[in-house]
């Protein structure tokens, strides 16, 4: 059976390159909204943290129909970090969408999660974005683009993909880049006529394979996969294993069967052959399991999620404020928490330590572990992360370690400053070409050595530099790295930050609190430009006399703090210390509170 009335779509790209915006237009021409329904820019960002960073950190399904054929899209994120929702997604479909940015062409997250459509054998539509953009090279991208699918070994079929110029924003879309096109009708025509129609055996026993996970507190659990074989019914009973047998199978009840309707889920008696479906009722389905009929067991076989590469300790906030502004602060809270988001999140690992009160957290990269950091205070959590660490691995008896592929855009003025800082970083140049005025670098390396570097990258390209970075492979270990060259300053007392104490302090560094902010002994006020942690007593307040001197009892002027933001603050901590994460603030602080006992612990260490 070919289902000619279905084709199943993900759009994949570089971070920032359009897709959310190009989805906008794909359902307002698909008629997925009433012609005077007021729709948000990037409806399908639904979640606060992405509306508010511009980016998609979760894979979203939604659907429009075009000539009586339902087109069910996946939007996808462009940050490697997420690249495991990806991976996962891409089981589902039967062809993708690949966006590049007419200007910027592609980059490593491009590449990344191409190679992963490439691997299964789906077909591509290469979309380039951003026409209409004042520098876009269109006669440069599509070389740019064969070029990479070569690279990655592509097959005939695929090194042939049709090109297509669009303006995601205008919502317009054409087959020649000479002429503007005015609606979305020859995507969505390339659509039908070029990705496959999903087929398979109707009349067959069922079978699901599980991509997805939702959860939420009323159904649990929920299912998200594509009808390989037969029809999956509503109150049916099926046979739950996986390809691996990491579990015994066992007979479960599908409660409801639900499929995505333009922006909303619509329950259904049932779904048949190429449906993507959402199935409640199985108490512990997981991704990677497949929904068999109960007298033919077959699963299927799953794809195997990239592992980890960063880990952080996840504990419970043991600092002198604590308490004081969140919900949810014991370890049994926490550890419910982090087990729960396993559950949602199939690239994070979440195992115990030897102390009850902490846990070790694996997850993607920084930008991956800080997300999750970032959700847990907003529900009202307290917590203590330690420093990102890289996760080593042994590789035929050497200790390896994760590698980046790191591509740099920056102003030609800047590049030497980049490449000194990339030397001592342990970075390996790989390619160096111009791009007009700017100059681009890709350099392979160590994961650790990107640790800290963004902010530092800002300052030393004025603002104007363009960093993104990919996991690459493992490599024998290159050897140490400097984490950071500055040192802290950190509170001498308790109490309440005044004017008088910050004026002295502002000499020895640049501060990150203001007048009236509370303090506690061992906590870090600032930073200082000396390699050595300086103590400084923030809270002294000016011995009153009975005399006025001219002139010196005029205002203090104070220089404004620098206010850092919870990635600034991971990128900031040195492995002596802690950041202490509430749901109303974000603190960095030593872990031995105590200067004496601290400066004790140093010198016993040297």
């Amino acid at each position: 059976m070919i289902r000619n009335d279905l084709r199943n779509i993900a759009i994949i790209a570089h971070v920032d390159h359009g897709k959310t915006t190009l989805v906008d237009e794909m359902l307002k021409q698909g008629g997925a909204f009433r012609e005077n329904q007021a729709v948000e820019e990037r409806v399908m960002d639904s979640n606060d943290i992405e509306r508010e960073r511009g980016i998609t950190i979760l894979a979203k399904n939604t659907s429009v129909v075009y000539n009586d054929v339902k087109i069910n899209i996946i939007d996808t994120p462009g940050h490697a970090d997420f690249g495991g929702e990806v991976e996962r997604v891409l089981k589902m479909v039967d062809g993708v969408l690949l966006l590049v940015d007419a200007a910027e062409g592609p980059m490593p997250q491009t590449r990344f999660v191409l190679s992963k459509a490439l691997e299964l054998g789906h077909r591509i539509i290469i979309v380039v974005n951003k026409i209409d953009r004042p520098d876009a090279r269109l006669d440069q991208i599509g070389d740019e683009v064969l070029e990479l699918l070569l690279d990655l070994d592509a097959n005939d079929e695929q090194l042939e993909s049709p090109v297509l110029f669009c303006s995601g924003r205008a919502g317009t879309c054409s087959i020649s880049q000479y002429e503007p096109g005015t609606d979305l009708k020859p995507l969505f025509d390339t659509i039908l006529d070029y990705i496959p129609a999903p087929e398979g055996d109707e009349n067959g026993p069922v079978q699901m394979l599980i991509s997805s996970i939702d959860y939420n507190d009323y159904v649990g659990r929920t299912g998200i996969g594509r009808i390989e074989r037969g029809v999956l019914k509503a109150n049916s009973q099926v046979t739950v294993g996986d390809y691996h047998e990491s579990k015994k199978p066992y007979n479960s009840k599908i409660v409801t069967v639900s499929q995505i309707n333009g922006l909303g889920k619509v329950n259904v008696e049932s779904a048949t052959v190429g449906d993507i479906v959402w199935v409640s009722g199985i108490e512990n389905i997981t991704i990677g399991d497949t929904l068999c009929a109960t007298d033919h067991y077959e699963p299927l076989p799953f794809v195997k999620i990239s592992e980890p590469t960063v880990e952080m300790t996840f504990s419970v906030n043991d600092s002198p404020f604590a308490g004081r502004e969140g919900k949810f602060v014991t370890s049994r809270q926490l550890r419910e928490r982090l087990f729960k988001e396993v559950l949602r999140d199939v690239s994070l690992r979440v195992s115990e330590t030897d102390n009850t009160d902490s846990f070790r957290v694996c997850g993607r990269g920084e930008m991956h572990l800080s997300i999750l950091i970032e959700n847990m205070r907003r529900e009202g959590y307290e917590l203590g992360v330690s420093t990102p660490r890289v996760l080593m691995k042994e590789i035929d008896g050497i200790m390896c370690e994760p590698m980046e592929r790191l591509v740099i855009d920056v102003p030609e003025e800047s590049t030497g400053t980049v490449m000194e800082k990339m030397g001592t970083r342990k970075g390996e140049l790989v390619t160096m070409h111009p791009q007009g005025s700017r100059m681009r670098l890709e350099f392979i390396i160590p994961a650790r050595g990107l640790f800290g570097y963004k902010s530092e990258f800002l300052t030393d390209t004025k603002g104007e530099g363009v960093m993104s970075s990919v996991f690459d492979s493992y490599q024998p270990y290159k050897g140490d790295i400097p984490r950071r060259s500055s040192g802290s300053l950190i509170s001498f007392e308790t109490g309440e930050a005044v004017t008088y104490g910050l004026y002295n302090a502002q000499e020895r560094g640049s501060l990150f609190i203001g007048a009236g902010t509370p303090v506690y002994e061992g906590m870090v006020v600032g930073a200082s430009p000396k390699a050595d942690d300086l103590v400084v007593n923030v809270c002294k307040k000016k011995h009153l006399t009975n005399t006025r001197a001219s002139g010196s009892d005029d205002a203090l002027r104070l220089i404004p703090p620098r206010k850092l933001s919870l990635e600034d603050s991971l990128e900031f901590i040195a492995d002596d210390e802690l950041l202490e994460v509430t749901p109303k603030n974000i603190r960095i602080r030593k872990r031995i509170l105590d200067n004496s006992l601290r400066a004790k612990t140093k010198a016993k260490e040297k």
